[in-house]
């Protein structure tokens, strides 16, 4: 009797949140979290996570380097909704208050092997110059109750929003048994780094 072919697939990321440029500020931290369908379920690792605050690097970059891991897995029947992870960088104002620097998401990427993304980061901004003033004076800028609406399209159309700053991500992935419930990601799955193919014209 033939065994059962596998009913779900796994999708294993790790990597780190690298490094960011905000040229106007210094001192951030980054908060990461991710986001997915009903379909998925994370299995091992951690959803979330918070850095440690770091300084501009004294190179000619000034660059924020945070090397802060990520490491998941999931499991799903299928890629609807596939995995968003949503960045947060806070950071102090000028009396000393946490406040948002920038929002950002991406989509994990879809095929095994070493990715890097850099992302553009934004915050919402008031809606007139009294509102502005007031949430600059009181040190309470305008910033999203739930960060992980930042992945959804729902509402954003009527959110006023400023660009300022990247952050850049390193992502390892790798996906299990996609291939073996019809799903095709690219190259084979993997459980380790491709080796090389053998050169054209000799037997495999």
């Amino acid at each position: 009797m033939a065994a059962a072919g596998p009913s779900v697939f796994l999708l294993m990321v790790n990597g780190q949140v690298e490094s960011a440029q905000f040229p106007e500020y210094d001192d951030l931290y980054c908060k990461y979290c991710f986001v997915y369908g009903q379909d998925w379920a994370p299995t091992a690792g951690l959803e979330e996570g918070i850095s440690q605050i770091t300084s501009k690097s004294q190179d000619v970059r000034r660059a924020l380097v945070w090397n802060f891991p990520i490491d998941v897995t999931f499991k799903s029947t299928n890629p609807y909704g596939w995995p968003q992870i949503v960045l947060s960088v806070y950071g102090p104002d000028v009396f000393g208050n946490d406040v948002v620097r920038g929002y950002g998401a991406v989509h994990v990427p879809f095929s095994p092997g070493r990715h890097k993304r850099t992302i553009p980061m934004f915050v919402p901004e008031s809606t007139s110059k009294l509102q502005k003033f007031t949430s600059w004076f009181m040190g309470r800028r305008p910033e999203y109750t739930d960060p992980k609406v930042v992945a959804q399209g729902e509402g954003r159309e009527v959110t006023r929003v400023h660009s300022q700053g990247f952050v850049t991500l390193l992502f390892n992935v790798v996906t299990k048994d996609m291939r073996k419930l019809g799903y095709d990601t690219g190259p084979p799955d993997t459980l380790g780094a491709p080796g090389p193919s053998p050169p054209q014209g000799l037997p495999r």
